[in-house]
């Protein structure tokens, strides 16, 4: 499960609960801001969360274990794509965030 804190009023914080997958770790921000990509270890996807929605927007399917944070980039063709790292083979992921 994925935790959203709403911090803009510190007097009256608003936790939000989402499921998500098990064994999230090392995520990151789309390049809105607006979606928090975050890997889940030991199933071999990412959970995109939508901050502003507060939901769970997909679990993608990636080829094998993320392993850290990747930044996003920019690819002319593409636009914005979040291209998570792993460990070993021969795959490379791109999702983007266009």
């Amino acid at each position: 499960k994925t935790l959203m804190v709403d911090y803009s009023d510190l007097n009256a914080l608003k936790t939000i609960e989402i499921g998500t997958a098990r064994f999230l770790h090392d995520g990151g921000w789309d390049s809105t801001k607006r979606y928090f990509m975050v890997a889940a270890n030991q199933s071999n996807k990412i959970a995109v969360v939508d901050a502003k929605e507060d939901k769970l927007v997909k679990l993608v399917d990636v080829s094998k274990i993320p392993t850290r944070r990747a930044p996003t980039s920019s690819i002319r063709t593409y636009g914005p794509v979040w291209p998570p790292a792993t460990s070993g083979g021969d795959v490379v992921s791109l999702i983007s965030t266009a």
